[in-house]
C-alpha cells in the first residue's frame, strides 16, 4: 500500500504505477479542510494522483466511506461526483458503512477515539449517498 496522501509522486512510485494493473484509491474527504480535520492532511496529494492516474490511462475503483454527520453532505457527495467525473479512468466507486468496530483498538493503544459518538452508517445511509452520486 502506498499512503499518497502524505507523499511525493516520485519517479520511482511512478515506475511502480506503470507495472499496477488497477488502484483502489479510498477519498477520505473530498473537502481538503474537512479531510484535514478528519485525518489530519488535506487531500490534495491523493486527488492529484488520482488525475495523474487518469491521465495515464490506468484504472480506478474510488472508495469512499460514510461517515454520518462528517462525509455524507450533500454538497460534499456532489463535489465528489463532479471529481469523480473528472476522471476518465474510474471503473468502479464503492461506498463503505462507517463502523466503530475498531474503537477498542484505540483506547487499548491509549490513543484517544475521534469518532467518538458516531454512529456507524446505515443502508439507509448508503442509498441516500448514492442517489446524490448518481450510482447503483
Amino acid at each position: 500500500m502506498i499512503l499518497l496522501g502524505i507523499i511525493d509522486l516520485t519517479d520511482t512510485i511512478k515506475e511502480i504505477i506503470n507495472l499496477t494493473d488497477l488502484f483502489l484509491l479510498d477519498i477520505k474527504h473530498i473537502n481538503p479542510n474537512k479531510c484535514k480535520d478528519l485525518v489530519g492532511f488535506s487531500n490534495e496529494k491523493e486527488l492529484e494522483f488520482a488525475k495523474y492516474l487518469s491521465k495515464n490511462h490506468k484504472p480506478i475503483w474510488i472508495r469512499q466511506v460514510i461517515i454520518p454527520g462528517i462525509t455524507d453532505n450533500e454538497d460534499d457527495l456532489k463535489n465528489l461526483k463532479n471529481f469523480i467525473s473528472s476522471l476518465k479512468t474510474v471503473e468502479k466507486v464503492e461506498l463503505l458503512k462507517y463502523h466503530d468496530m475498531g474503537k477498542f483498538k484505540w483506547q487499548n493503544l491509549g490513543y484517544c477515539y475521534e469518532l467518538e459518538g458516531i454512529l456507524p452508517a446505515t443502508e439507509e445511509d448508503i442509498i441516500r449517498a448514492k442517489k446524490i452520486l448518481d450510482i447503483n
